[in-house]
């Protein structure tokens, strides 16, 4: 064998080996990218179905809405008004659901949980009246928006 072709079968040989380690790392990447393809659409499905369950819950709630033995229209409008912001609603939205975002703002000042257990009963007495004031004055404007929320998915 000659100089020449040793180096022609050497460089063969080099060549298949860098073919070789290329293939084998060009397949690890096919095989990544297919994972991450997997977990992107394992998270999607679970954002999906996240959103379902909010959106479920805010049509449970804006039917119960106007029942006050179920829960009251502060209580509704808090738990709409929030899962409504979960679900990263545009501002047209918020608007024209405002009614929830109002009646809450009106009774953020109120406590809640244990908040609410800390006080004195006449303390809690008081904060009731004014809760039921503030839900007179914003009744109609509530049980309209739960009205047309009925039905929408967001």
């Amino acid at each position: 064998m000659t100089l020449t072709t040793t180096l022609i079968i050497l460089a063969v040989i080099i060549i298949l080996a860098l073919a070789g380690v290329a293939g084998w790392l060009h397949y690890k990447l096919h095989r990544q990218n297919q994972q991450h393809q997997a977990v992107q659409e394992q998270q999607a499905k679970a954002g999906r179905e996240q959103r379902a369950r909010v959106n479920q819950s805010i049509q449970i709630l804006a039917r119960a809405v106007g029942n006050d033995e179920e829960l009251t229209l502060t209580e509704a409008s808090i738990r709409i008004s929030v899962l409504l912001d979960s679900l990263g609603v545009e501002d047209p939205v918020r608007e024209e659901f405002s009614a929830f975002y109002q009646l809450t703002e009106a009774t953020s000042h109120i406590p809640f949980l244990e908040g609410w257990k800390q006080l004195s009963r006449q303390e809690q007495v008081q904060y009731d009246r004014e809760r039921e004031t503030q839900e007179t004055q914003y009744r109609e404007f509530v049980l309209e928006a739960a009205e047309r929320i009925q039905g929408r998915d967001f």
